[in-house]
């Protein structure tokens, strides 16, 4: 219930914005406006894509976990879904995770929240090795398409 609450309070926001910026400025120049910045955020979406698919391929190649590759492409996938949303809101909070240092500030509180969440667990409990000498034998399967006579 609260994911709906909330995308029902961004879809009225963003109309809300929609509305006055378009009585401010007039519905063609918001249309315009509109149009340009989905064209900014594809044109960054492509660059920071292709420039994060790079560092995590160099990560890999390094045999260096890609932790900040990986986050920086769920932020970047995050953004695409955004600048796909018409609406002046969600292209502003788009083309602020597409800049690298705005990302980079994203990420250091996801991580800092993620890294709060996270719980220690302890099992208690014994490992019991078996050996062949003190093992049970195994059940012997036998097909009987395959059963030989000796």
């Amino acid at each position: 219930m609260p994911v709906l609450i909330l995308v029902l309070a961004a879809l009225a926001v963003e109309i809300t914005v929609m509305v006055l910026v378009g009585s401010a400025i007039g519905v063609l120049p918001t249309i315009l406006l509109l149009i340009a910045a989905t064209v900014l955020g594809g044109w960054l979406l492509r660059r920071e894509g292709a420039r994060t698919l790079t560092a995590f391929r160099d990560a890999v190649l390094a045999r260096r976990p890609p932790h900040k590759e990986l986050a920086d492409g769920v932020l970047i996938a995050a953004a695409a879904m955004l600048i796909a949303l018409p609406g002046f809101v969600s292209d502003v909070v788009a083309i602020f995770l597409l800049f690298p240092p705005t990302r980079a500030i994203v990420r250091r509180r996801w991580v800092r929240r993620a890294e709060a969440r996270q719980q220690t667990m302890f099992v208690d409990g014994e490992v019991v090795d078996s050996t062949p000498d003190d093992a049970e034998p195994r059940p012997y399967i036998v097909i009987p398409e395959a059963r030989r006579e000796p």
